[in-house]
């Protein structure tokens, strides 16, 4: 393919910084190639050509650029339901998109309640336009930050929904504006049906929000695997303690109900509630046999 052919088609430019996130959304369309993401082929339908754009408008650094290297607006499906998930009579929840290169390019979600307002789990990229499109569909309460790393946005999101900022104690420089502050180990009552369980690992404020025993939202603490197929932890960027997480997964995975793994990066997973708890407790055990070693982004394989 020449240089002309390739700009005329889908590509991935060189301000990638292999986040991961075109290929969670484009799987077999963008893959891993020479440590980022490349365009495997081009698509062949509508349906893959939708997913491209999804990717293009969630990629932090703006790389995944389609033909003629424009995004189009009217393409953009933020904020977009997860595929198959249809409620339970609870809530739902909308992938967000427009990661943020403030977050490391993490996820977030829009978690959807019975009454028709919604609470945000870390933050996307901030823009007016944006918040308006995510409060569109009704008020946003709550901020519920998982972790230090995805706070960036968090303080703008809330102000700007008139919405409550919530961390954990063990975090709080990263937010020391919040409105609520989770202190402890202890399990909290966010909301009916939503819950913070203090998770200490990844750093020393992480926290998992479940709702409705049907959604994690893990935050860095752990995620769906594509290498293993399997859920896993990134000790290679567990920034406070690979102890203390196995500490965390030890006293939590026997107990954790939940059907939806939605992390901040790595892959989202649906799984039976009893298959979620028995992967969790070998993962628990696994994760006791690991040892601190230094930081290191390129052991990362999602």
């Amino acid at each position: 393919m020449g240089i002309e052919e390739a700009e005329r088609g889908w590509r991935v430019d060189g301000r990638c910084t292999n986040c991961d996130v075109a290929r969670q959304l484009a799987p077999g369309l963008i893959g891993e190639v020479a440590g980022r993401s490349a365009v495997l082929r081009q698509p062949r339908d509508p349906a893959e050509a939708a997913r491209l754009h999804a990717a293009a408008h969630a990629c932090p650094t703006r790389s995944v650029r389609p033909p003629g290297g424009r995004l189009d607006p009217a393409r953009d499906p933020f904020p977009m339901p997860l595929a198959d998930d249809t409620g339970s009579g609870t809530g739902t929840v909308l992938l967000c998109g427009h990661n943020s290169p403030h977050t490391a390019g993490a996820n977030s979600y829009l978690l959807r309640r019975p009454d028709g307002t919604s609470m945000m789990i870390d933050t996307p990229r901030w823009s007016p336009a944006l918040a308006a499109r995510y409060e569109a569909p009704g008020p946003v309460t709550d901020v519920l930050l998982t972790h230090r790393d995805h706070a960036a946005h968090g303080r703008r999101y809330a102000d700007r929904f008139g919405a409550r900022l919530w961390i954990h104690e063990g975090d709080l420089d990263a937010a020391p504006d919040a409105d609520r502050v989770l202190r402890g180990a202890e399990p909290a009552e966010i909301a009916a049906g939503v819950h913070a369980l203090p998770f200490p690992g990844h750093t020393r404020g992480s926290v998992l929000y479940l709702a409705d025993e049907r959604y994690c939202f893990s935050g860095d603490s752990f995620h769906w695997s594509r290498t293993t197929a399997d859920i896993e932890v990134v000790d290679s960027v567990t920034w406070y303690s690979i102890r203390e997480l196995a500490a965390s997964l030890t006293r939590a995975a026997g107990r954790l109900r939940f059907e939806w793994l939605l992390p901040g990066h790595g892959d989202r997973r649906r799984l039976p509630r009893e298959e979620m708890t028995s992967r969790l407790q070998h993962l628990a055990a696994r994760t006791r046999e690991l040892r601190p070693r230094p930081v290191d982004f390129t052991a990362v394989r999602w």
